[in-house]
């Protein structure tokens, strides 16, 4: 009898170690996608922006990118597998510049995870509107209410290619910065600690772009789409568009843009992934020129932005 309860109590005690240990590796996994063990899981709209909370949260974070390289940052639409790890996220850095992809899809993010932290990188930025071949621009100061906020979503003309400027790239970081500061209070010091290192490295790319481009204020070039705006800005370089309107150009545009080229001795046309260079191509060809692929949306920031320098000290006479 002494051996039956023996037996009873040892299968009854391994019985709830079992659920013990199965419970516990429920827990486990249900942590682990959520934060990915002790990281913070952030998800963002392009890859620059990943680059930042990745900068910044060093190894408490990792991110997830809803607008993949190479894809069309104004039409993507996301994966279901991107959606899957959209819904584990806590913090969501969005542009907050116009960007189609986020007109488009915003809302339905959100509601797939509502309890995301939301931070809008773009918050301080002075906005630019673009009119037809960047012939003419300006820049207005955000204000951050909801109302204005709707009104930038409602005009058409703003410019959401705010990353492209190393000094709109320091705006950026500095608010995504303070999301994670928000959300994981506990790491304060080592988000600010590599807030400052990133941020130097930011000053030097400026340096570096100011230096490259120091004599061609006033210089004119020809991309395919209108991405370079706030850089151009930044330098004084002025930025013409060949796609009109996310539209490819009428016979009309494309002869007007060829005898702008001849006119201001524009040899190179930049282009970028996820657009044609069909156009490119041909007034490349009209001109004796040739057409440099230049990637507004890579990860690799800081490196690229001294590539896109060196592009452009070459291409601009």
């Amino acid at each position: 009898m002494n051996k039956v309860i023996e037996i009873l109590a040892i299968s009854a005690i391994c019985a709830i170690l079992l659920f013990s240990g199965c419970t516990e590796k429920a827990q486990e996994n249900s942590a682990e996608e959520k934060t990915s063990g002790d990281k913070v899981l952030v998800a963002v709209t392009i890859a620059p922006q990943a680059e930042f909370v990745e900068q910044i949260g060093g190894n408490k974070v990792r991110t997830v990118v809803m607008v993949p390289a190479g894809a069309n940052a104004h039409t993507y639409e996301p994966t279901p597998n991107q959606l899957k790890d959209l819904s584990n996220a806590q913090m969501y850095v969005k542009l907050g510049s116009n960007m189609g992809f986020e007109l488009a899809w915003m809302d339905k993010l959100l509601s797939i995870n509502s309890d995301m932290h939301v931070v809008n990188s773009s918050s301080g930025i002075k906005f630019r509107t673009m009119r037809e071949n960047e012939q003419e621009s300006h820049a207005y100061e955000h204000e951050e209410t909801e109302e204005h906020a709707e009104e930038e979503h409602d005009h058409t003309g703003l410019d959401p290619h705010v990353w492209t400027s190393p000094q709109n790239a320091k705006i950026m970081v500095k608010n995504i910065y303070e999301g994670l500061v928000a959300i994981d209070p506990n790491n304060k010091a080592i988000y600010k600690q590599n807030y400052d290192a990133y941020v130097s490295k930011l000053d030097e790319v400026d340096a570096k772009l100011k230096a490259a481009l120091a004599g061609k204020e006033g210089t004119s070039f020809i991309v395919y789409h209108p991405a370079w705006g706030y850089l151009a800005d930044d330098y004084g370089l002025h930025e013409i568009s060949i796609e009109v309107e996310g539209k490819e150009p009428s016979a009309k545009d494309m002869k007007k843009l060829i005898d702008t080229a001849k006119e201001k001795r524009i040899k190179v046309i930049f282009v970028q992934k996820g657009f044609s260079t069909a156009s490119a191509q041909t007034i490349a060809t009209q001109i004796g020129g040739e057409v440099v692929e230049i990637d507004p949306l890579a990860k690799d920031y800081v490196d690229n932005m001294e590539r896109v320098a060196d592009a452009f000290a070459k291409g601009l006479e």
